[in-house]
Parts: C-alpha cells; structure tokens; sequence
C-alpha cells in the first residue's frame, strides 16, 4: 500500500478548474519532485494534500485512508506537514517561538525537537530570539522547514524552497533533506528548477496546465522528454 495516492484528482477556484485527473504516488521513505512552469498546478496540489483546499474525500488517500475532505489542521494531525511557499512565519514571534507553533495539534512523540531542528540548522538556535522576518530569505526558509519538522511529520511537503534563493543557499536548504529522511520522513518538494529535482528526487512528476504530462525514475527520464512535459511538444 501506498503511503500516500491521489487518485483522479480535481481541484478548483469557485469557476476555474486547476486541476484535471491527478495521480501521485508516495512510497514510504521516497522523495518525489513534482516539477513545472509556473501555473501548472504544482502549489495546488500541495494546497489538496494539505487540506487547504477541500476536494472529494477518495480522490487522496493517506495509508489507504480517505483524507481529500479533511481540513489542514486534520490533515496535519494525521501527520502529514506542509512547508508553504514564501515561507509565512508569524512576524510578532521570534525563530524559537514560531518553531514551536510546529508542535501546535499533532501529539504524536518522534525524532524532532527544537534541540534537533537546532542540530540540523545550526544557525537557527544563534537566532533564536530575533524575530522570524528579521532573518535572510534562506534562514527563515530553515525555519519553515524547521517547524514544519516540529510536528513529526511522516510526510513533509516542500512548496518551492528554492524560490528567490541564491543557489549556495539552495544547496545548504537541500543538504538536510538525507537527515529528513533517515528521521522516517517521506518528502514530496515542488520545485522549478529541474536539474536540482532529478538530483534529490527518487521519482518526478511533471505537470503542465493541470495535467500530469510525465513520471518516471530519474535515470530513466531523458532531457527532452522532460523539457517537452514541461513547456508542451511545440515549445
């Protein structure tokens, strides 16, 4: 059994269709890379996993369990967290106390800890008494990762971490992801950029205009497939 599918899945803005028939697979300890232009439908379908938006109860599934009418803060209590694009931290709080919102309606004991989200972005416990948005773009995304962590996710979803970064940065973002894992993290990341997706992803999804228009493992997914995938066959 998956841990978690999506299955034919739709999602919509009051009239718009954003969505049209997606399936996701997400095996146990695999990180997969959802990739696309902008508009393609990436964020919406992290904002259906997450429960953001609302969608029919069977069209996602979490262990077998019917998730897609459940509300962010259920679906979240089931353990499944979400790492929002642009970060949003709470601009009234400090690094430490928006950590520690993470913990917020999820019980369930694990491997993450401020002392451990502290290990993994060591920076983060030298400034964790400023305020969250006093700090550089990359560091307040390690706080959003951070307590995303909080909550001892079994499934972290990563909304375009790479986003206005400089790209040393997204390579300090990227190299905690083997320690997310080996917590018992599986990681489903949205990301723009295609060369860093097919280096961290265990499989890749490709999405255009609401679509899935490719997956696959990425040793077995060539160049221009993927660029076709992404921009269209006339591109």
């Amino acid at each position: 059994m998956a841990l978690l599918e999506t299955h034919g899945l739709t999602a919509f803005y009051r009239d718009f269709q954003a969505l049209f028939g997606v399936d996701v697979t997400l095996d146990a300890g695999e990180t997969l890379a959802i990739v696309g232009a902008n508009g393609a439908g990436k964020s919406t379908l992290m904002r259906s996993i997450s429960g953001v938006l609302i969608n029919s109860a069977r069209q996602i599934l979490f262990e077998g369990r019917p998730i897609g009418a459940l509300a962010a803060p259920q679906v979240m209590a089931l353990g499944i967290a979400m790492v929002p694009e642009g970060r949003k931290l709470f601009p009234s709080l400090s690094v430490e106390e928006n950590l520690l919102i993470g913990r917020y309606g999820r019980t369930t004991r694990g491997p993450w800890s401020l002392e451990t989200v502290y290990r993994l972005f060591p920076i983060l416990k030298e400034r964790r008494n400023n305020p969250g948005t006093a700090l550089s773009g990359g560091q307040q995304q390690m706080v959003a990762i951070g307590r995303a962590l909080m909550s001892n996710p079994r499934v972290l979803l990563c909304d375009e971490l790479s986003l206005g970064l400089a790209p040393v940065v997204i390579r300090d973002i990227y190299a905690a992801f083997p320690a997310i894992r080996e917590s018992g993290a599986s990681i489903v990341v949205v990301e723009q950029d295609i060369g860093q997706a097919m280096k961290i992803a265990d499989r890749l999804y490709c999405m255009m205009e609401g679509r899935v228009t490719l997956s696959g493992r990425p040793s077995e997914l060539n160049r221009g497939a993927i660029h076709a995938a992404y921009f269209g066959a006339d591109s």
